[in-house]
């Protein structure tokens, strides 16, 4: 008989590597649909979207008032009359325009100015989830949405100012070198306000109930403004405390509204703003502009998920 002997197994042949899905991914140039750019790459990419966002905000203020009978006429209306509602109520019945001087332009361009903000809010608040259809059909920086929403708020306040000029002219407030000072302070405040349009979007996208709060807020931060009535009169009548009054005098839509009446009422003198008025105003600018704009980026991945 033959000896049989047990040989050892053989090893089995190793299976090939498979590369991960990143690998594939990197190896073909393939990137995550969505994904988020760097942030210069985002500004360009906005940047080239530059004709979107104005033509959009165009189309948007067009549409605004299409179904009204008078039309584009209202985008001056609907401000005066605020502007006639708060003199009657505040300059009549409560006689806040006791001691201010040319009252009525002092009422009015408080009202634009501080609409022009208000109206920013609302508008970035529900800039990404009232147009998820958008969002989810097209490719393109989600930004160019609450921008061109302030854009949109922008044009409407050069509509308004129209009608301020000729309030202005009507009431005697004669025309002088400082309102040229209108272009930068309309510039701080757009920055402003685009950021704050921006860091809403981002919050009214994940919690659209902040839509139904912010009237309140904006209504209580109109009346802590100085819209109605002169901050400078009350911190010189009242003895507030000190921490009040440095919030007051500090309020950036108190600032920009006090720059604007400086710039366009001669009877509103320098000494009425408050100290490192500009210095304030462009802080504020930037603190809002480039903080609420990396605010957004941060969440550019996931608008319109969910």
């Amino acid at each position: 008989m033959s000896q049989v002997i047990d040989a050892p197994p053989r090893p089995a042949a190793a299976a090939p590597a498979v590369p991960d899905a990143a690998e594939l991914a990197a190896r073909h140039g393939l990137t995550v649909s969505g994904a988020r750019p760097t942030l210069p790459a985002y500004v360009r990419q906005l940047w080239q979207r530059r004709h979107f966002i104005t033509a959009f905000a165009t189309a948007k203020l067009t549409a605004q008032y299409s179904q009204a009978k008078l039309g584009q006429v209202w985008q001056v209306m609907t401000p005066l009359l605020n502007a006639a509602v708060y003199y009657f109520i505040f300059g009549v019945l409560m006689n806040t325009k006791h001691d201010v001087p040319d009252y009525v332009p002092f009422l009015v361009t408080g009202v634009f100015i501080f609409t022009f903000t208000q109206s920013s809010v609302m508008a970035g608040t529900r800039a990404i989830a009232g147009n998820l259809g958008l969002v989810r059909a097209l490719h393109f920086p989600r930004a160019a949405l609450p921008v061109s929403f302030s854009l949109q708020q922008l044009q409407q306040l050069l509509f308004s100012m129209g009608a301020l000029v000729v309030i202005l002219l009507c009431f005697g407030v004669p025309p002088s070198m400082s309102w040229f000072l209108v272009v930068p302070v309309l510039v701080l405040q757009f920055t402003f306000n685009t950021g704050l349009a921006l860091v809403m979007a981002r919050l009214g996208s994940k919690t659209p109930d902040i839509a139904q709060l912010m009237p309140f807020v904006l209504r209580t931060w109109m009346y802590v403004s100085g819209v109605m009535w002169s901050i400078d009169a009350i911190l010189k009548d009242q003895h507030l405390p000190h921490a009040l009054q440095v919030l007051l005098e500090c309020n950036p839509a108190a600032i920009y509204i006090d720059l604007m009446r400086f710039a366009l009422i001669d009877s509103f003198h320098a000494d009425q703003l408050p100290h490192h008025v500009w210095a304030w105003a462009v802080g504020w600018a930037l603190l809002a502009g480039v903080g609420g704009f990396i605010y957004f980026w941060k969440a550019e991945e996931t608008y319109g998920r969910g």
